[in-house]
């Protein structure tokens, strides 16, 4: 981790520790390193997220918020390992890797952050939520769903400012980018991970089966991230 004010290590217990985790990480890193080009998209999303938490929008906010702080504390314990990539999930190692590269584009690196976090993540977070509360995913499936909203507005502010910037330019290498990253999207991604914390959840009694899941899991996250960090 670039030198900075020090990072708090260990889980979070609250949405609100979970911002000023992130808010620690923005301060500790470089504006254009790969990892704070995530990390604010991600803070500004929880934000959204926490405002609407005792707000009515959801139907059952008690397990939203510890969704939230499992979901966050995945992403926590990447980042601890970001000195040593290859120590790190498998799913999160391509963006530790890359952070610093010249020639990726910042859009690059927050959707190859989203990238890990949703399709490998989520999954893991919801099936863990579930098993803490005592639930199944079944009866959170709106919760789940009302969550895009949010993200359909953060991701849509950030490629509408990097679209801005490619208008402002006749650059061939943002035109390259912006057809690279208009392959994935964020609503595609939550409702692949929601079928496949179906899938962890059925497979919750038999180990085996489940490892061999999330390995696989891993590696095709690793392999998306990897290609939208694509240098162009």
């Amino acid at each position: 981790m670039p030198a900075g004010p020090p990072i708090p290590t260990g889980p979070v217990t609250s949405v609100a520790e979970a911002m000023a985790r992130m808010a620690a990480i923005d301060a500790a890193t470089p504006a254009r390193d790969g990892l704070a080009c995530f990390n604010r998209m991600y803070l500004e999303v929880t934000r959204k997220v926490s405002e609407e938490l005792g707000q009515g929008f959801y139907a059952d906010p008690a397990f939203m918020t510890r969704l939230d702080v499992t979901f966050a504390n995945l992403y926590f314990a990447a980042v601890a390992a970001a000195g040593t990539p290859e120590a790190a999930p498998l799913a999160w190692q391509p963006l530790l890797e890359l952070r610093g590269a010249a020639g990726i584009e910042p859009i690059q690196f927050a959707l190859a952050g989203m990238s890990a976090h949703i399709n490998h993540d989520l999954p893991v977070a919801v099936v863990a939520t579930c098993t803490e509360l005592g639930t199944t995913p079944g009866p959170h499936a709106a919760d789940f769903q009302k969550v895009d909203e949010l993200l359909d507005a953060a991701e849509e502010a950030i490629r509408r400012s990097f679209e801005s910037a490619a208008e402002r330019t006749a650059d061939r290498h943002l035109e390259a980018v912006a057809n690279l990253v208009a392959c994935w999207t964020i609503n595609s991604a939550r409702d692949l991970a929601w079928r496949n914390c179906l899938v962890l959840w059925g497979l919750r009694a038999d180990a085996a089966a489940r490892e061999l899941f999330l390995d696989g899991l891993a590696g095709n996250t690793a392999l998306a991230s990897r290609l939208l960090l694509t240098a162009v």
